[in-house]
């Protein structure tokens, strides 16, 4: 199997990401009304699957390690079946929002897992010159599976009567899931296991075998000496080693900058993006669902451009640019709000700052994520930073709508724009993080990346 298709097989791990995340969306409706919730639970069944990407997440360095990067992502895919086909048993079973609430929680154990595990095992197969490109496939599958869940959802619930989809349609909404799930668990198996990873286990013939098959034996064998030489007989580093100051630095650097991609405020724009269409920026109902499909359909188009453009490009200019472009798309909502002036130029606001984010934060997150950290520590660096960014979007999520909802929004200055500054002002601490600490990585080997992060912070790779 050549390198894009094994890339496009792990990259579905992000597709089912983006449906798992995307399909609470378009059930919530019904399942809510079903079970008589009320404000309270109805935000803690939503939620719950966004703890469950926290504990999967935090978990997921010590599974990569042991059991290896394809393994996690079998595992995380018999996680997304049992959550999809569980979620839609409640109702015929007693304690039934409970046990929603636990297949929800077991769905984002698997989110949590495949966040980290993807990326890695992608990074850890390709090429440095098109290692981005690569990578970028996964944010692109994200973004795929949120729209496609999305039509899923509306064409199931467009099928039936309302009675019908109070009852059923819910629960097919969640079942639809499966047929991805069976998809990705079936073509994991077809692909190998990562180099880097065989090499830390001592397997070094097997990692040469399939770097042969992928790169060809004149680059594979110059790569294999590559990563003997950073590995040095190393192993696996415990994760006491993380807080040591030879690591810390970019254990710190990786943590914060996926923090602050949840501090733009993206997933409360994707989450709430109804509510602000209809509440804030002033849209009928009947505009809603053209509105949200236009949001997909702008968040997909410049995630393409980042896709071609990062290993072009370069990282840094990419999130510099795309920070830019944030700031400029929330001024415009901020300040039609503040003046009362809501309309076309707050909708085309709100575009700007979901398309500025697909060709930046969004995608070269991931990128940074699964290329900064060496060998020896990778999987117990990256499941802090991703722990770290979950944690983030379940906060950002929580306090979106009641900061929105508060007092201090309405008052006379505010007017209600008061969320989207508070997005600006972490946006332009990401872009001043970015261009003091964040060097390019971009065409680099990850072991000479390993160097250029000892020489600027004295971040070594730990020899043992």
């Amino acid at each position: 199997m050549g390198l894009v298709l094994i890339v496009i097989v792990a990259s579905v791990a992000g597709l089912l990401f983006g449906y798992d995340t995307g399909v609470i969306n378009g059930t919530q409706f019904y399942f809510s009304k079903y079970f008589y919730l009320d404000a309270a639970m109805k935000g803690w069944v939503v939620g719950s699957a966004l703890l469950g990407c926290l504990m999967g997440a935090a978990f997921s360095g010590i599974f990569s390690n042991n059991i290896g990067r394809k393994n996690s992502l079998i595992l995380s895919a018999l996680l997304f079946t049992v959550s999809a086909y569980g979620s839609g048993l409640p109702g015929f079973l007693p304690q039934s929002v409970s046990l929603l609430v636990i297949f929800r929680i077991i769905g984002g154990l698997g989110i949590g897992i495949a966040s980290m595990n993807a990326p890695i095992y992608i990074a850890e197969l390709s090429p440095p010159n098109i290692r981005g490109q690569m990578v970028t496939y996964y944010q692109m599958a994200i973004v795929i599976g949120f729209f496609v869940v999305f039509l899923a959802t509306y064409a199931i619930g467009q099928g039936g009567e309302e009675v019908y989809n109070l009852n059923e349609g819910w629960r097919w909404m969640f079942w639809s899931e499966l047929i991805p799930c069976f998809l990705f668990l079936g073509l994991l198996l077809l692909v190998p296991k990562s180099p880097r990873w065989l090499m830390l286990k001592g397997r070094d013939g097997e990692a040469l075998d399939i770097l042969n098959k992928i790169h060809g034996e004149e680059a594979a064998c110059a790569e294999v000496m590559e990563i003997r030489e950073s590995l040095d007989g190393g192993k696996v580093l415990p994760f006491q080693e993380l807080f040591k100051k030879s690591v810390f630095p970019i254990v710190v650097i990786g943590s914060v900058m996926s923090a602050l991609q949840q501090l733009t405020g993206i997933n409360a724009v994707l989450y709430f993006g109804a509510d602000i269409f209809e509440k804030a920026l002033g849209f009928g109902q009947e505009d809603v669902l053209a509105q949200q499909i236009l949001l997909a359909g702008v968040n997909f188009l410049f995630t393409l451009i980042a896709l071609f453009s990062v290993d072009k490009w370069g990282r840094k200019p990419l999130i510099i640019w795309g920070c830019l472009g944030m700031i400029v798309g929330l001024l415009m909502v901020g300040l039609t709000l503040m003046i009362n002036k809501m309309g076309i130029f707050s909708f085309v606001g709100i575009l700007m700052f979901v398309g500025s984010f697909a060709m930046s934060m969004g995608p070269i997150i991931w990128v940074l994520l699964s290329e900064m950290f060496p060998s020896s520590i990778r999987s117990g660096a990256m499941s802090i930073a991703l722990a770290v960014q979950w944690a983030m979007n379940y906060l950002v999520s929580q306090l979106f709508p009641i900061v929105v909802e508060s007092d201090v929004n309405y008052n006379g200055f505010w007017n209600g724009s008061l969320p989207y500054f508070i997005f600006i002002f972490f946006i332009l601490m990401t872009l001043g993080f970015t261009m003091k600490y964040v060097p390019e990585t971009k065409g680099m080997s990850m072991e000479q990346l390993e160097k250029i992060w000892g020489q600027k912070y004295g971040a070594i790779s730990v020899k043992r």
